[in-house]
């Protein structure tokens, strides 16, 4: 089953976040807890883990790109 992951808040007063680097690419297998990427907000860097396990389809975003929180920023099946 084909799943969207979001880009969930990362501070309370968060809405958007550069993206510094994903540390996944397309194909990669992951599990939930797994840093998928690196994002910097005004006051830190800090890293995204996933919310889900299974292969990622596809990804949305690249480096130095703004996303806001709730965004889709990837999809992956789950195995």
């Amino acid at each position: 089953m084909k799943m969207t992951i979001k880009m969930p808040r990362v501070g309370e007063t968060v809405d958007e976040v550069y993206l510094v680097a994903w540390n996944k690419a397309v194909g990669d297998v992951i599990a939930v807890g797994d840093d998928l990427m690196e994002v910097e907000t005004d006051k830190a860097t800090v890293q995204v883990p996933s919310p889900v396990a299974g292969t990622l389809l596809e990804i949305f975003f690249k480096d130095g790109d703004e996303i806001k929180t709730g965004d889709a920023i990837a999809v992956c099946e789950s195995n």
